[in-house]
C-alpha cells in the first residue's frame, strides 16, 4: 500500500505542479505527517522533490522529472480517461486502483496529447450519481476486504467460502466455485457453482469471504455475457413471479418497465374506446413482477398515473391501500 500510495504522490507533484502537505493529505486519504514522512522516504530514495517555503509554498518535483509513453494518440488517450470516469469499479473494490492508473496514464502520455485530452474528459460525464430529478442511483457498497478476497479467487481460481445474507434469510456461511464478477448499474454481483448448480451472488450481501487454497472446480474459458443473459433468462421465468395488466400514462412507461422483471406484450390504447376510466393515449401492457408484494409497490408507486387490470387480488389489494390512506389523511390533525 505504502508504495502505490509513493508513486501516487510523485504523480500527483508531477502533474499538479506545487502542493501543500494538506492538499496532498487530502488527495491520498491520509494525514499531513504521513505526507512528510512519505516525502522524506522519496527524497531518500533520490526522488527529486523539494519543499518551497512561504505562504504559498508546498512540494514540488525538480522540472524534467517525467517519463512519457508514446504509443497513444489523442483518442486513444481520451478513451482512456473516459473509461477511468465510470464507477463501476467501485462495485469490485477497485475504485483506488483505478483513480491511481488514470494518475500513472495521464503522467505518461506525450505532453502533445496531456492537456488537450485531460481537458476534453472534463467534458464527459459518465453515470452521475443523480439523475435530473435529483434522485440517487444506489450503488453497491462493498468492504474493500472483502472485494479483495472474492475478487481474488476469481482470478486465482480457487474455491471461495462467503457468509452471504439472502432475503429475508439467516446469513449462513456456503462454500462456491467462483467463475466470474458482473456489474450492473453499479451492482456487483458474483457468479459461481455449488454444488455443481449455477448461483448468483449479490456482493453487497457478502458479509465475509475467505479463499481457500482448494482449486474452484469450474471450466477453463467462459462467456461471462451469455451466463448472465442465460441466469437473467431463468430468474425472470422461475419463483413466485406474477403477470401483471397495467395501463399507463405514457410519461410513466419506463419507470414501470425499470420495476418490472419483464415486458410481455405492449399496445396503445384506442382513442375514444369507452372503457370507464379510459385515457386516450394511455399504454397497455402485460408485465411480470418477481412476486405479489413486488407488484403492489411498483403499481403503488405510480399513483394515479397507472391502472392495474388484473389479476383482481392486486386492484383489491391497492383499493385497500387507497382506502386507509384516504382516511387518515380525512380526519383532522390531532
Amino acid at each position: 500500500m505504502r508504495a502505490d500510495r509513493l508513486v501516487s504522490l510523485v504523480l500527483l507533484l508531477r502533474q499538479r505542479g506545487r502542493l501543500s502537505a494538506t492538499a496532498l493529505a487530502q488527495e491520498l486519504e491520509v494525514s499531513t505527517r504521513t505526507v512528510l514522512r512519505d516525502i522524506e522516504a522519496l527524497s531518500a530514495a533520490g526522488v527529486p522533490v523539494h519543499a518551497e517555503r512561504g505562504r504559498y509554498g508546498g512540494f514540488a518535483l525538480l522540472p524534467g522529472f517525467r517519463t512519457e509513453l508514446t504509443g497513444l494518440n489523442h483518442d486513444e488517450a481520451l478513451a482512456l480517461l473516459v473509461a477511468g470516469s465510470r464507477r463501476g469499479a467501485q462495485a469490485f473494490g477497485l475504485g483506488s486502483a483505478l483513480a491511481s492508473a488514470m494518475l500513472k496514464v495521464v503522467d505518461a502520455l506525450p505532453e502533445s496529447h496531456r492537456d488537450t485530452a485531460a481537458g476534453v474528459a472534463e467534458r464527459l460525464l459518465i453515470d452521475p450519481e443523480t439523475d435530473l430529478l435529483a434522485r440517487r442511483l444506489e450503488g453497491d457498497d462493498v468492504p474493500d476486504p472483502i472485494a479483495g478476497e472474492v475478487r481474488r479467487a476469481v482470478f486465482a481460481g480457487r474455491k471461495l467460502r462467503i457468509r452471504y445474507e439472502a432475503v429475508g434469510r439467516t446469513p449462513r456461511w456456503r462454500t462456491v466455485d467462483p467463475i466470474g464478477l458482473v456489474t450492473v448499474r453499479e451492482q456487483g454481483y458474483l457468479l459461481a457453482t455449488r454444488s455443481g448448480e449455477d448461483r448468483t451472488y449479490r456482493l453487497s450481501r457478502i458479509l465475509a469471504a475467505e479463499e481457500l487454497a482448494e482449486p474452484a472446480e469450474r471450466p477453463e474459458r467462459v462467456d461471462l455475457d451469455r451466463a448472465w443473459q442465460e441466469r437473467g433468462t431463468r430468474f425472470r421465468t422461475g419463483g413466485d413471479q406474477v403477470t401483471v395488466l397495467v395501463r399507463v400514462d405514457p410519461a410513466r412507461r419506463e419507470e414501470l418497465v425499470g420495476t418490472a422483471l419483464a415486458v410481455l406484450a405492449e399496445d396503445a390504447e384506442e382513442a375514444g374506446a369507452g372503457e370507464e376510466g379510459a385515457v386516450d393515449g394511455w399504454l397497455r401492457l402485460e408485465v411480470t413482477f418477481q412476486d405479489a408484494r413486488h407488484a403492489e409497490w411498483a403499481l403503488w408507486k405510480l399513483a394515479a398515473d397507472a391502472e392495474a387490470l388484473s389479476p383482481q387480488w392486486l386492484r383489491t389489494a391497492l383499493h385497500e391501500r387507497a382506502t386507509a390512506l384516504a382516511a387518515r389523511y380525512g380526519a383532522p390533525t390531532r
